[in-house]
């Protein structure tokens, strides 16, 4: 039975976010609010969430996950990033953008994509996930929460309890989320002197990234 902790959007409250990130460190996967639509998400480290992550989505290794962190400096922990690429993510972060960049070696060869070795990661604007973030200490691993069959992301915390609470260890409600997911975008060929790649058309405008 997944806990639910209902917190205020602009100013949530500690205890009860200290209570979803203790979940967190236990292996346990939560569904989070962000600014784009709530997202799946769990302790990078953890192999057996990780998998679990990927049966309730029903997605495999080659679907992109996306490591959700505090701020750039926090990104480039797990990403390679050059100067250009870094300009353009500072144009965009934080906000609902994933973008697609090579691992380095402090993320997990499991959840890299098993070709590409590449990873998607963000830096979501959303107060009470910046804050989850904060007290979990890491970025932690997410997958947008679109059900199995589906296409539209899911953005009313009630309804996901009622779906997933047997499958899931917390629901966050801050309230309701755009329901539209990120948009995408792959910086990897910059790294060759290429343009970046629209991957998935979203709730990011391409204006601030130049696109």
């Amino acid at each position: 039975m997944a806990q639910y902790f209902e917190v205020h959007p602009d100013n949530p409250q500690q205890r009860l976010l200290k209570q979803a990130a203790a979940l967190l460190a236990r292996g346990e996967i939560i569904a989070v609010p962000t600014d784009s639509s709530y997202a799946l998400a769990c302790h990078l480290d953890d192999k057996d969430a990780v998998e679990r992550l990927r049966r309730i989505r029903q997605v495999d290794e080659k679907h992109h996950l996306t490591l959700l962190c505090r701020d750039l400096s926090e990104l480039a922990n797990y990403a390679k990033v050059d100067n250009k690429q870094y300009r353009l993510l500072k144009s965009a972060t934080p906000g609902p953008y994933t973008f697609l960049l090579e691992a380095t070696k402090e993320v997990p060869r499991r959840v890299s994509h098993p070709q590409r070795k590449t990873i998607g990661l963000r830096v979501p604007d959303h107060a009470v996930l910046s804050e989850l973030l904060s007290l979990h200490g890491e970025a932690l691993l997410a997958t947008t929460l679109i059900p199995p069959g589906e296409t539209e992301a899911m953005n009313d915390a009630q309804e996901i309890r009622e779906r997933f609470e047997k499958l899931i260890g917390g629901v966050i409600d801050a309230g309701a989320c755009p329901s539209e997911p990120t948009t995408v975008v792959d910086l990897t060929p910059m790294g060759d002197g290429g343009d970046p790649v629209v991957i998935r058309q979203g709730r990011g405008p391409l204006g601030p990234l130049g696109l």
